[in-house]
């Protein structure tokens, strides 16, 4: 990677890798990853491209070239997990015994990520992730609980107001830091999810594979929600896109049945209308006086969910 430096800084980060995928992000890649890379001696970055435009693809071989990252360049748009399961396999041939996932929208600062590396060093049975703000400087994350009882989701920092029981944190795909050696025993993202809730089930699968899943109150990364063009990212409480809806409404669903048993499974399913409702709300009231694609999406979400539950 461009922009080695000394010993002691090539030591601290070496064998880790910085796994990013793109969707029409050069622009956001050549802001945020290229300075973090530089001050990374030692590490390796392994970027994604998943494909948009002929352009977008020269724009992305010409900014890894001159940084020195590893370019996986799918044919096709894989969507996230599975994007994020090329990169990682590319980290793993470079020799990799540790990962930092990242959105292209996100950063974070050298000393954040030696910190959340540290964690990982001690113990790499540990799946960590910073604190997440925005850049106004609230909390964006700061752990995800998932209600194992109808497969709702709410803030942690909530769990007493909610009276929440049955839940399980689960840390965002934002920003993740992991050992290759959690990475391949939990093995990686799951397929079938395109977008949204694959982290949930690396949490999920990593906590029943003995691993610790934490926030790590003192790394902290910004996330400027909705960066990331065509990747139903958005701020909350704005209008959400169409891929958002369908995807966090249908994989629901597909997390329910690959994870759970039937009686749980059978929870979720009932639960669906009202959690789906839930979900559209988190695009703001407003969205709902053009009510025609939040409610086509969310129609389509459940359908789907509902019938590739019920096929496993």
């Amino acid at each position: 990677m461009a922009g080695a430096g000394d010993g002691e800084g090539r030591g601290r980060f070496a064998g880790l890798a910085v796994v990013v995928v793109g969707y029409g992000s050069s622009g956001l890649l050549s802001a945020n990853l290229a300075p973090l890379t530089r001050a990374l001696p030692g590490a390796v970055a392994v970027v994604v491209d998943n494909r948009t435009t002929d352009d977008e693809r020269g724009r992305m071989r010409a900014l890894a070239a001159a940084e020195g990252w590893v370019l996986v360049e799918p044919d096709d748009n894989l969507g996230f997990g599975p994007g994020m399961n090329a990169g990682a396999a590319a980290a793993l041939e470079a020799g990799a015994d540790a990962l930092l996932l990242l959105n292209p929208d996100a950063t974070i600062a050298p000393d954040e990520v030696a910190t959340l590396l540290a964690v990982v060093r001690d113990d790499p049975e540990a799946l960590v992730a910073p604190r997440i703000l925005r850049p106004d400087g609230s909390v964006w994350f700061d752990g995800s609980d998932l209600h194992l009882g109808d497969g709702r989701i709410s803030a942690t920092r909530k769990r007493a107001e909610l009276g929440v029981r049955d839940a399980e944190l689960w840390l965002s795909g934002a920003c993740l830091l992991l050992s290759t050696a959690l990475w391949e025993r939990v093995g990686g993202f799951g397929d079938g999810y395109f977008l949204y809730w694959e982290d949930v089930e690396l949490s999920y699968r990593a906590r029943r594979a003995g691993a610790r899943v934490l926030v790590v109150p003192s790394a902290t990364a910004v996330h400027a929600e909705g960066g990331t063009q065509g990747a139903g990212h958005e701020r909350s409480g704005e209008a959400k896109s169409e891929t958002y809806y369908y995807f966090n409404i249908r994989n629901r669903l597909v997390f329910a049945a690959r994870n759970l048993d039937s009686s749980s499974v059978r929870r979720w399913r009932r639960a669906s209308l009202p959690i789906a409702y839930e979900v559209l709300l988190q695009g703001g009231r407003r969205q709902f006086l053009r009510p025609v694609v939040p409610l086509r999406a969310a129609f389509r979400g459940v359908r789907d969910g509902l019938r590739l539950s019920r096929r496993r």
